[in-house]
């Protein structure tokens, strides 16, 4: 018995001994966390600041990425050991300990595998301009990729943490972890493919000439917008010279000779996209787009292209805000703020004539572009500009496709290709494709809702909920942005809208039931790269909202859809509610 309560007291020394080490230890951990996270803003700063001589030679970036590696290998260390291991391990009290070590592993891969390889680069770029971020990547791509792969890691090993602890401030910590790692992932994902497919897109090796087309998001087509104004752009070693501008109307009669295959002609033929320009980009699949304006343009002019790059007015405004305003001929400021509304809805009112409008659009891409032109050369505006177009990216505002297969490959991992893709994973996506002829698309809005339901024998029951609102003005819209010059058997007021809606849903997923505000609806169904295609036809008057609902059975799947998000004047509001387990 003596015996007994011996044991017992050794084991509640024990037990607040470690108690006290976890403590102890858990409360140096988080100060060498914050210290970290400190030198990483520093870091930020370094690579932000205005002024490229500040820390040009890299002592300033290599400096804080010294400090913040430094910080979380101690607390790493701080955190592991036998304690901290049982600990952590102790059910339900154990979770906020599990998660205090995963934050500090994952500071510690953060800051020695992931992030060196960037500061490296971006030490080497503060000074020059874009020929030398290309000199920066040269033979960098299997760093980027190990420094990909392990953020990638890291991101799934902080996800598996406890979720729902008895400590609210572990759990706090735990999601936003996760959601910075996700933002790092991407990050890193990006760099990886850039270090392989820039320096060559970039004419590191020998000159690249593209075809660069702007869309026009107020009338939607399925890459974006209508293709309007195009510039052929020649890049030689980083070195970017806009050699030719034309707009649509130059291109539209020329039939060039492309063959996309069988299920594209299903899909599209009747809408003639390879011989009628405006039509050219219904797809949501770029490189389709790419390739007919490939092809176009070689007809028309006798020149190859190595590549196809698209960009929108909000993609121009993104760059405006790094680049600096510009000016047109008439002294007009094309900034950041304006450019939206000067070219997808006051343009409209400010030209009535037709050839007038389309040199006012014209004017302005030739601005932008030389704005554009001169920054990628001012060392001051580079790190501004590198943000910028990942942003663009970001919103998937930019699509860019290589004539080179091997390079395309390497797009194709990419949202940057607007590849469709083509897995058999989970799926939602709608795309919207006016059929009006007017310009009211930069008056809507967007929402999908995805939501699914318990497994059944059949599949897993999806329902999918799309509401589009049209909010143009009932009155006061220039007749150019109200017309109508489809065929209808029923009478419209200016400002209504018509568009082909179409649902682009998991590869073997089946269409059960269609409505739309309700009533039962018919749609055209087919496919492309793998994904069912449902197609409705829909009149969306002015001031009003339509909900299209479907029902949906699709393979079993655990895994989030990935989400098609066309880029439009307003962007598109996604909700994926959570979904049931389908486990058995």
């Amino acid at each position: 018995m003596p015996q007994t309560r011996l044991l017992l007291a050794a084991a509640g020394v024990l037990l607040l001994a470690g108690t006290a080490w976890i403590a102890g230890t858990g409360l140096l951990a988080r100060a060498e966390l914050m210290a970290a996270q400190g030198g990483l803003e520093r870091l930020r700063q370094s690579f932000s600041a205005t002024d490229p001589r500040a820390g040009a030679d890299g002592a300033g970036p290599r400096a804080a990425m010294d400090s913040a590696a430094a910080h979380a290998a101690k607390a790493h260390r701080l955190t592991t050991g036998p304690a901290w291991w049982l600990a952590a391990h102790v059910p339900y009290l154990g979770a906020p300990v599990s998660t205090a070590r995963g934050a500090a592993h994952a500071a510690d891969r953060l800051t020695h595998e992931v992030l060196p390889p960037v500061v490296g680069i971006g030490s080497d770029t503060r000074a020059g301009g874009l020929q030398t971020l290309l000199s920066a990547l040269h033979g960098k791509a299997p760093e980027l990729d190990r420094a990909s792969r392990a953020a990638a890691e890291t991101r799934t090993q902080a996800a598996a943490l406890p979720r729902d602890t008895w400590l609210p401030a572990a759990d706090r910590a735990r999601d936003h972890l996760v959601h910075q790692l996700g933002t790092v992932t991407t990050a890193m994902a990006d760099m990886a493919v850039a270090s392989r497919v820039l320096p060559p897109m970039l004419g590191g090796h020998e000159p690249r000439r593209y075809f660069v087309v702007f869309q026009n998001t107020a009338e939607a087509r399925g890459t974006g917008g209508l293709p309007g104004a195009f510039a052929v752009l020649t890049v030689n070693k980083g070195r970017l010279r806009f050699e030719t501008f034309g707009n649509n109307t130059v291109l539209e009669h020329v039939r060039p000779s492309v063959d996309l295959g069988a299920e594209f002609r299903a899909q599209y033929g009747a809408s003639d996209p390879t011989g009628t320009w405006a039509n050219t980009n219904l797809s949501p699949h770029f490189p389709y787009a790419a390739r007919i304006w490939t092809a176009t343009w070689e007809k028309y002019s006798g020149e190859q292209v190595d590549g196809v790059a698209a960009l929108d007015p909000s993609a121009l405004a993104l760059l405006l805000r790094a680049t600096g305003p510009a000016q047109l001929p008439d002294g007009t400021a094309v900034t950041a703020d304006n450019v939206l509304d000067l070219t997808q809805r006051t343009g409209y009112a400010r030209y009535q004539d037709v050839a007038e409008r389309k040199a006012f659009f014209l004017d302005v891409a030739r601005a932008a572009a030389a704005r554009l032109t001169d920054a990628i050369s001012d060392p001051r505006r580079v790190s501004a500009l590198l943000t910028s177009v990942h942003e663009v990216v970001k919103q998937e505002r930019l699509k860019v496709w290589s004539a080179q297969s091997d390079e395309q490959r390497i797009l194709e991992t990419h949202p940057l290709s607007g590849a469709l893709p083509h897995d058999s994973g989970p799926f939602a996506g709608f795309v919207v494709n006016n059929a009006a002829g007017g310009k009211l698309d930069f008056y809507l809005e967007r929402r999908l809702q995805w939501i699914p339901r318990h497994c059944t024998r059949e599949g897993r029951p999806v329902t999918v909920r799309i509401r589009l609102s049209n909010r143009a003005p009932v009155s006061g819209l220039p007749d150019y942005v109200t017309l109508r010059v489809d065929k209808r058997s029923y009478a419209t007021r200016p400002g209504d809208n018509r568009l082909l809606i179409s649902y682009y849903a998991s590869p073997g997923a089946q269409l059960t039931r269609a409505t739309v505000d309700g009533r039962r609806a018919m749609t055209a169904s087919g496919v492309e790269r793998g994904h069912p295609v449902y197609t409705l036809d829909m009149e969306l008057p002015a001031q009003e909202t339509r909900t299209v609902t479907l029902q949906l059975v699709e393979p079993v799947s655990d895994r989030a859809p990935i989400v098609l998000r066309q880029p439009l004047v307003s962007p598109l509001n996604v909700d994926v509610q959570p979904y049931p387990s389908c486990a058995g």
